[in-house]
Order: structure tokens, then sequence, then C-alpha cells
């Protein structure tokens, strides 16, 4: 793995860092109970929007700041965001807390991460929630997001607001600084949701607070993720977590991970877009939860 410093009060309540290489990895520690490692997402987007409250509760979580993004360090070159950089990140935090196996929540592009990492490193691992992501990419996919995307302003014709998410969408991809890029998603967020405007009180305050990097928000991974083939590989207990109107990682996605793996429960969110831990937390909760009883 590399040059790994350790802390022998890894599993302290609060935010940590050590570095990887001399380069600072930074996650932060909340509640008791059984290891959680949580990946999120993006790739780029800051941690603090996947926190779960409830979830503390059941688990000792352990919300990991990946590379680039955040207080973790930057690497020197942008073509090094890589999943497999990802995966030796993730390897040296779990060696670095020291628990001899861990369960993993990874959402989204955190769910390609772990999803590699169990492949990798199956005896480090206990358990996996795989939360609204997918086991390939690619020009398929990719696709079928963005007719999802295109067709967001149909699902709300009396909303001005609506029709501009596209090119809100679109704006994301041409953003170079952390500013204008998380400028973007925060006006694309509500397409994440299965009823942002509905609920829009409610979910304002989330939209405000998800920052991005831009440095792995745009760097290009040349090597296509597809691990479909494998996932029979993974013996430990999963959990598929989809939200039924998630345009970008959505229940096709899901049920193709259900179907490939050997030990997984499929859990529909049927009020739930991209981000089921804020729209259904309880639902979301137990369905992490369960893997614990398994």
């Amino acid at each position: 793995m590399g040059s790994i410093s350790h802390d022998v009060s890894a599993l302290a309540p609060g935010a940590h860092t050590f570095t990887v290489d001399g380069v600072r990895q930074a996650y932060h520690v909340a509640g008791t109970g059984p290891v959680c490692v949580a990946h999120s997402g993006g790739p780029g987007i800051e941690w603090a929007y996947l926190r779960t409250p409830s979830l503390e509760e059941h688990f000792t979580m352990v919300y990991v700041e990946p590379v680039g993004t955040g207080a973790s360090g930057r690497l020197d070159n942008a073509d090094d965001y890589r999943l497999d950089t990802y995966v030796r990140f993730l390897d040296a935090v779990v060696e670095h807390l020291g628990a001899p196996r861990v369960y993993l929540l990874g959402h989204s592009h955190g769910g390609f991460v772990v999803q590699q990492y169990a492949l990798t490193h199956p005896l480090r691992v206990a358990g996996l929630a795989l939360y609204d992501t997918s086991p390939v990419t690619g020009a398929e996919f990719w696709a079928e997001a963005m007719d999802a995307l295109a067709a967001y302003p149909q699902r709300h014709p009396d909303l001005p607001e609506a029709a501009a998410i596209p090119a809100a969408f679109g704006q994301i991809g041409a953003a170079t600084d952390d500013e204008t890029l998380g400028a973007a998603l925060r006006a694309a967020v509500p397409a994440y949701f299965a009823d942002f405007w509905g609920r829009r009180d409610e979910f304002t305050p989330f939209q405000a607070a998800v920052r991005i990097s831009a440095a792995p928000a745009g760097a290009q991974d040349p090597t296509p993720f597809d691990v479909r083939d494998k996932l029979g590989e993974i013996t430990v207990p999963v959990v598929v977590i989809v939200g039924a109107y998630d345009f970008i990682c959505g229940p096709r996605w899901a049920e193709q991970l259900h179907a490939g793996l050997k030990d997984s429960r499929l859990v529909l969110l049927e009020n739930s877009g991209h981000f089921g831990h804020i729209e259904q937390p309880a639902e979301f909760t137990a369905a992490v939860v369960e893997l614990l009883e398994r």
C-alpha cells in the first residue's frame, strides 16, 4: 500500500487525517456499533451530504473524504483520479482503522469504488450497501440517464424552474473550478429528487449545502467500468438500494446488481430519487441495518 501513518484512536468520534504516500486522507467518525465505511459519489462530491444520523445509532459510521475532495489532499496529476486510485485510498482507510472487517456503503460513484474494493479485498468486507449505483457504466448507461434528464421538465410542466434543469446539468460538464461547478450542481439538484418541488422547504437546505471539487469531477477514467461478470465472486451479504425516480442510477441497474450477486436483497424506495437517505431516511436506514441480521 505504501507509507501509511497510524492513529491510535482512529475510531474516536470526530474528524481525522492521516497520510497515504504523502497525500492527506481525511475522514469523519460518528456513532457506535460495527464499523461501516461510507464512500460518497460524484466523483468529487464532498462527504457531508451522505451523513445519515439514523445509521449512526447502529454503526460506527466512518465517512471518507475521497482523495481530491474537501479536507483530503489533491493529486498532482488529474489523470490519477481513477477508480483504482479511489480503491487504493479506501483500502488505506480500512487498514488505518484497524478493524479486521468492515461494512461498506457506497453511493453512486462510491458504489463503483466499493464494488471494486470488495472484489480485490474480499477478506476485509463484512457486507455491502450498494446505494443508487450500477455494475456498469458506458454509452448505454449515460444515454439512458440523459434521456431521463431531458424528460424531466415534462414531469413538472407548470414549473419554469424545472424547464431549466437540463441546461443546468449541462453546465456541470463545462465547469472547471470548484465554485462554478458547485453552483451548476446545486442548480441541477432538483432532478435528483423524486419530488423536490413538492418538498422544497425540506430539501432546500440540502441543496444549498452540497459541495463538489472540480479536480476529481473533471477527470476521465479511461478504463470502462463493468463488473457484471464478476459480481458472483462477492459472497458477503449485500443490500442493493435504489430510488424509483433515480434518473442516473435507476432500478434497471439495481436489478442487474441484484441478479448478479449471490446474497443480495433489493430494496426499492418508491418515493425517492438519488438521495433516498434524505427522502426516505427511515426506510433507507432499515435497509442498511438489515445487513447486521444476515
